[in-house]
């Protein structure tokens, strides 16, 4: 036979090896056949194709158990090869991929199927070859008609083909939505957080400057503490909710709501006509917010305060808008809550005076700028000195003397009155040990002071210090001083109480929960603020609330002091209405301690009984 033959070659030394052998007939002699033989190792040939059907095998299996989908196109955009999973990903059958297949006829296959990708099969496929033609490693993702995301990696070759690598992604998208929306959103409201306001406010300053305006406003939401802190945290969210909602009602669809942090917000109004239109929107708001709000066992009210900057009036920069849009907020809740204020360039200068005074108040202590002056306490119904109230005075060695008013709640907002009030305490306490037994000295305690949690200490450490008996120490708290946490604030209260300290509520009616706190502490004394005394007269309603308040100190067995006492008739009234205490002008001005002596103390005493 002629053909080719597959030998084995026996080397010499014992070896085999595959060889082939081609045969040829030269001669056809019927007697003497003679046939021609070339033999060729065929070794590497085969080891070879051992090893390609091994990579085929593996690529193969690469293919099929791969996680992604793949297709491989010639230059020609026809199919080279593609995986199981790619069939599967977009529904497709054997008989609708195969080898040799164009793009165009898969595209069609997929959008019979219905797995498309929103687009028809002539725009789908147009957008892949300009993809193609581009010769670079391109990422696009598909949103699937079925709610699928598809990574679609694209791979050029050398010979002008490609490879496609698809991978569903949905998950991972959606994942990526929610920690998007969770770093731009907040959790309990829904609104913008500060960080996606920022960014909206951004844009709209690179607006105003091509021209325009638009208004950045402050809120803060008055009373919120106070739900928090008598109805509990789940209270309070649900109203943060409820007033979201009902800011959400107040803007405008190019206006943006955000939630800064606590009960802190901010709005971006876009409009143009600025600032009339920001006015109109702060007062909205106020009113909506004011209305009654329903929290299941509880309706509450609360109030909005807002403060105003408009761009590019008052700034072209975030930083620089929200800062004197907070000055003006805070204007407003120093000048009436519930309200708006538009920034003024004034409130900036405030702003800087305050902060250089804070500096300075830093400094005052060691410097010894401060001193203690004392008004007296009457006795009105036994015409008696009962005792002085410590008032803190400050002596700026440029500004001169500096107002209580200025500078205490500039030392409650940076602690200073911690160190402050412990000093005013122990000159109190040392300046009235040599008074008379019968006169006692009353000292106001912030309620920062309280926060600190060591009141009850220092108080013990005074009082042993200066050996002030207890019962002449009275301390004067606010009803703000009971709202910061009624359940330790109380037991402070009762402990100091039981010490045989004096407690005094003072400036009562000004507060918030005055009754609800004299039912829940045994005050000794009621002062009834000077606002309700100083106009006081026989043809003026406040004698009403002075009957009231000294009716019910009475009931409960609570001293009453009357504050503001300018004149003889004002006297006269408080005395009549029966009060228990007067202070005030109409006596003495308040004065440092080296006024107050025995040769002072017996003038006074002559004065109060002509007086009665």
């Amino acid at each position: 036979d002629q053909g080719p033959r597959q030998l084995i070659g026996l080397h010499k030394d014992g070896r085999e090896f595959p060889m082939e052998l081609a045969i040829a007939q030269v001669n056809q002699d019927k007697e003497n056949r003679i046939f021609v033989g070339v033999a060729r190792d065929i070794t590497d040939q085969l080891e070879a194709e051992k090893v390609l059907q091994k990579q085929n095998e593996r690529f193969n299996a690469a293919l099929s158990n791969m996680s992604q989908g793949l297709c491989m196109f010639d230059s020609d955009l026809r199919v080279i090869v593609s995986n199981d999973r790619y069939a599967l990903m977009y529904g497709l059958s054997s008989e609708q991929i195969k080898p040799g297949m164009t793009l165009q006829q898969i595209v069609e296959c997929r959008f019979a199927n219905g797995i498309c990708a929103g687009e028809s099969p002539e725009e789908y496929s147009k957008k892949l070859f300009k993809i193609a033609k581009k010769n670079v490693t391109t990422t696009t993702y598909q949103e699937l008609s079925d709610g699928r995301t598809i990574a679609v990696v694209a791979h050029p070759m050398s010979d002008g083909g490609w490879l496609a690598t698809h991978e569903d992604v949905t998950e991972i998208r959606q994942f990526e939505k929610q920690l998007t929306h969770l770093a731009h959103y907040d959790d309990l409201t829904g609104l913008p957080n500060r960080v996606l306001f920022r960014d909206r406010i951004d844009q709209e300053i690179k607006r105003v400057r091509l021209g325009g305006a638009f208004a950045l406003l402050c809120l803060d939401l008055d009373g919120f503490k106070e739900v928090n802190d008598t109805l509990g945290h789940v209270a309070g969210d649900q109203l943060l909710k409820v007033v979201s909602e009902r800011l959400r009602g107040c803007i405008g669809e190019t206006d943006m709501v955000a939630r800064l942090g606590g009960d802190e917000f901010a709005v971006l109004q876009a409009s143009t006509d600025q600032p009339r239109d920001a006015a109109a929107l702060a007062t909205r708001i106020c009113s909506v917010i004011s209305a009654p709000i329903d929290l299941g066992l509880n309706e509450v009210v609360v109030e909005m305060s807002v403060g105003i900057a408009v761009a590019p009036k008052d700034g072209t920069d975030y930083v620089q808008l929200l800062r004197k849009a907070d000055m003006a907020l805070y204007q407003t809740k120093k000048d009436r809550r519930g309200a708006y204020c538009l920034f003024e360039q004034e409130m900036e200068s405030k702003v800087m005076d305050r902060h250089a005074l804070g500096l300075d108040l830093r400094q005052a202590l060691a410097a010894d700028q401060f001193e203690l002056y004392y008004q007296p306490l009457i006795n009105i119904q036994d015409n008696k000195i009962g005792g002085f109230e410590a008032l803190l005075r400050w002596q700026h060695p440029e500004r001169g003397t500096v107002s209580p008013v200025d500078f205490i709640p500039i030392a409650e907002e940076t602690g200073l009155i911690n160190q402050l009030g412990e000093w005013v305490l122990h000159q109190a306490c040392s300046t009235a040990v040599n008074w008379p037994d019968d006169i006692k000295v009353a000292v106001n305690v912030s309620p920062v002071q309280l926060k600190r949690g060591n009141l009850l200490q220092i108080v013990k450490d005074t009082l042993a210090a200066s050996r002030l008996p207890a019962a002449r120490l009275e301390l004067e708290v606010t009803e703000s001083f009971l709202l910061q946490d009624e359940e330790a604030t109380l037991a402070t209260l009762h402990q100091l109480h039981d010490l045989g300290v004096q407690i005094s509520m003072d400036d009562f009616g000004t507060g918030y929960s005055s009754l609800s706190y004299l039912q829940s502490f045994p005050f000794d004394k009621i002062k009834i603020d000077a606002s309700f005394v100083r106009n006081l007269s026989k043809e003026n309603d406040g004698i009403g609330i002075v009957q009231a308040v000294v009716g019910l100190a009475s009931r409960l067995g609570v001293a009453t002091t009357a504050e503001g006492v300018e004149t003889e008739e004002q006297l006269n009234i408080v005395r009549q209405e029966g009060c228990t205490q007067a202070q005030g002008y109409f006596f003495a001005r308040p004065m440092p301690a080296s006024e107050i002596s025995l040769v002072f103390l017996r003038q006074l005493t002559k004065r109060i009984e002509i007086a009665a």
